[in-house]
């Protein structure tokens, strides 16, 4: 047959490959060359410093979980670890760490590394607590001044039994002794919390917790004797039988203890169960109402808008309007991926708060997408029902990296642009098993709750170990590239946490990341570059101003939001103060701080300040103490 016969009998299919090659092309993300990796990195600059080891041997590689998991034990075994950011020894500064290593479950307290040995590290003390190591896992902390004595305490959430706070006394110094252990919730239920948060959620003026179980209650997922099967998810894009969400309020507190009372069924099924990795708190319309992000783990990320009023919670669910371009997972509240941190920022300066997500997005694998929710309309009608925001990411050049975890947004060079840091990796060992992960992905539903029918996963084996940190930079052509490798932060570290906080006071964002398995590191920043920053502190006769939202205007105009974080992400807890890149400034410059809070009496308040870069600590009841 001449040529021309069999092109002309395979024209079909070659079209519809020549249509996917070029397809394959277009979409593949642009990318900038080596130099101008550089160039773009050439105004950050780090110092690493590995976090003290632990003291407690030997060190663990791999839980002991129920029998019906342990064929894919280090599957189980993933999570765990984490870091918050607080000034736990009053000296003025968030430079204390509260970190939990899952080679020994100790919840470890210790300055920042490099900010002065001010007192030894040393371990909490579960003293007159049902803790049983065999059995349950501290997987997190979040610290406030929940007693409202104005003394920082810190609650620890675990897989294995309800969360605990450890609440400051009165002993001088720091050490193990300054804190007291004290149930949170009656009745020795078993939770298998993966995330937690605070913030005043029904604007009483008094800061409320909030908790989100990954597996289901009572599923007793550490106990190696228990009978029976732990359920998985029963759905890889839709699971709707995980862990429920406990919302506790305040009642009453003392010096000497603090009182929570657990508000139930206030959320309906799809949005109680869905198996949520990381949550999301932060006024979004101005209300001083926090709202809630969900992102969920094999299924439809929720955000909820805060309807509450003093004593009486209420949640109504939001969700985004597509069209016929627009795909169903690009489509606030309708995706099946895998959510897995969650940050919020004001990318497009419009002063409304932007929702930056991290999905599993690895190359040659569960490729989805991560999110960036573009707020590009009116916030009111959230009370509407109505999500208004576009997905952004991939125009933004911020959609893929690898299987992600915490991801946080701030300005780390003060130039007044907002970057974005990923934790990346899921397993790190030699043997590669993303085929029969992706052979259960693409499996039948109808078997995924059961463990028996999943591939093995043991000490040994790879899923997206050998990634690298992520630190993307915004470009002059309006998008971002990852310049971690030339910043020095591209180690292939499997990461959980990124905590964030000006740990010295010097006006500019420091890092700590918690690795799962292995050192965790500090990483202070020592950007030279002329341009100024203003970090503030700020408090109430309450303690920390949890929620207060924060507007700094410039000279020429130019406003920038930020609202006090209570703990948003998956395991890393930055610290509670907000951050501005100024740029470059005359001497003497001083900008205008206006800050909206809501104060003990639960009235919503106002004041403003004129504020030169830097660091201060402010009093919103007193004025500015800087």
């Amino acid at each position: 047959m001449p040529l021309s016969g069999n092109l002309s009998k395979y024209a079909t299919s070659l079209t519809a490959l020549a249509f996917c090659a070029g397809l394959f092309a277009v979409i593949q993300p642009q990318k900038i060359s080596s130099a101008e990796q550089v160039a773009l990195a050439d105004s950050f600059r780090f110092t690493q410093y590995q976090l003290p080891e632990p003291t407690k041997h030997p060190l663990k590689r791999i839980r002991e979980v129920h029998p019906s998991l342990k064929r894919i034990g280090a599957w189980i075994s993933a999570t765990g670890a984490s870091v918050a950011m607080q000034d736990l020894d009053s000296d003025g500064k968030n430079n204390d760490l509260i970190q939990i290593d899952p080679r020994t479950d100790e919840v470890a307290v210790m300055p920042v590394p490099s900010t002065g040995d001010r007192f030894d590290r040393f371990v909490l003390n579960h003293k007159g607590i049902n803790f049983d190591p065999s059995k349950m896992a501290p997987m997190g902390a979040i610290t406030a001044d929940l007693n409202e004595d104005h003394r920082p305490d810190i609650v620890v959430y675990y897989w294995g039994r309800t969360p605990v706070a450890f609440l400051r006394n009165e002993n001088t110094g720091l050490s193990a002794s300054s804190f007291t252990s004290q149930e949170l919730v009656p009745g020795n239920e078993i939770w298998n919390t993966s995330c937690g948060a605070i913030a005043d959620f029904d604007g009483d003026g008094h800061n409320d917790l909030f908790f989100c179980n990954y597996y289901q209650d009572g599923a007793k997922v550490l106990d190696a004797q228990a009978p029976g099967t732990i359920q998985l998810q029963e759905s890889i894009a839709r699971a709707l039988n995980g862990g429920k969400k406990h919302l506790l309020r305040f009642v009453a507190a003392t010096p000497e203890s603090v009182q929570f009372a657990e508000h139930r069924s206030l959320f309906s099924d799809q949005v109680d169960r869905g198996w949520t990795i990381a949550v999301g708190v932060c006024d979004l319309d101005g209300d001083l109402l926090p709202e809630i992000y969900l992102a969920n783990d094999t299924g439809p990320d929720r955000l909820l808008h805060n309807d509450s009023q003093k004593n009486a919670f209420r949640f109504s669910l939001v969700e985004g309007r597509g069209g016929l371009t627009t795909p169903t997972s690009f489509v606030l509240g309708n995706d099946s991926f895998k959510g897995m941190g969650i940050d919020f920022g004001d990318l497009n300066k419009d002063g409304v708060p932007d929702i930056y997500v991290s999905n599993i997005a690895a190359p040659f694998g569960l490729e989805e997408s991560h999110f960036v929710w573009l707020s590009n309309d009116n916030v009111s009608l959230l009370k509407e029902g109505i999500a208004p925001y576009t997905q952004a990411s991939e125009s933004l050049g911020l959609s893929r990296s690898g299987w992600s975890w915490d991801c946080r947004l701030a300005d780390f060079n003060n130039d007044g642009q907002l970057e974005a840091v990923q934790a990346t990796g899921f397993l790190k060992g030699q043997i590669n098993r993303w085929p029969e992960l992706q052979a259960i992905g693409t499996s039948n539903s109808t078997i995924l709750s059961n463990p028996a029918n999943w591939p093995g996963f043991g000490l040994k084996d790879d899923v997206s170990g050998h990634e690298q940190g992520c630190f993307f930079a915004k470009a002059p052509n309006g998008k971002f590239y990852d310049i971690a490798k030339p910043l020095g932060l591209g180690n292939m570290q499997v990461s959980r946490g990124i905590a964030l906080g000006d740990v010295d006071a010097d006006g500019d964002v420091d890092m700590v990341v918690a690795n799962q398995w292995g050192p965790s590191y500090f990483y202070k920043n020592e950007c030279n570059n002329a341009q100024q920053g203003l970090s503030l502190r700020l408090s109430d006769n309450r303690g920390t101003a949890i929620g207060a939202r924060v507007t700094v205007t410039q000279p020429d105009g130019t406003k920038q939001l930020a609202l006090v974080d209570g703990g948003s992400g998956h395991s890393g807890k930055r610290a509670q103060e907000v951050h501005f890149g100024l740029g470059r400034l005359p001497d003497a410059t001083k900008v205008k701080v206006s800050v909206e809070w809501r104060g003990a009496d639960a009235k919503v308040r106002h004041r403003d300040f004129a504020l030169a870069p830097g660091w201060h600590d402010l009093n919103l009841d007193a004025g500015d103490k800087a």
